[in-house]
């Protein structure tokens, strides 16, 4: 159920090629990968969840409200995060060229599926 939603997320995305569902705790849910990528998204989720969890605490130090969106781009991937609850977030992988809008706008309005199913 939840490797659909993500399929659909990667496969609507221009540019995308990994979406994956995972616990704050680093554990992944499900993950969909594009078969033509060599990516290994559970590990890249695995490594950035430590970062969105320290991005979460510093949101609580400022009184900034909860964290709803995370954006990280490097020089090979841009990395957008939408949290779903305390406990889970899904994330998108795309490649420099992706558009990042619609990958933005597909997870805002992907997330109530998925949080649905939780």
């Amino acid at each position: 159920m939840f490797r659909d939603s993500l399929r659909t997320l990667v496969e609507k995305s221009d540019g995308a090629v990994a979406g994956l569902l995972m616990g704050f705790d680093g554990i992944a849910v499900e993950s969909y990968a594009k078969d033509a990528q060599k990516l290994d998204i559970q590990t890249v989720g695995m490594e950035f969840s430590f970062i969105l969890a320290q991005v979460k605490k510093a949101a609580d130090i400022i009184d900034g409200g909860g964290v709803e969106e995370v954006s990280i781009r490097t020089e090979r991937l841009t990395l957008l995060i939408r949290v779903l609850s305390k406990d889970y977030f899904v994330a998108l992988a795309l490649l420099p060229n992706g558009n990042t809008g619609k990958g933005r706008y597909l997870l805002r309005v992907t997330a109530p599926q998925i949080q649905a199913e939780l």
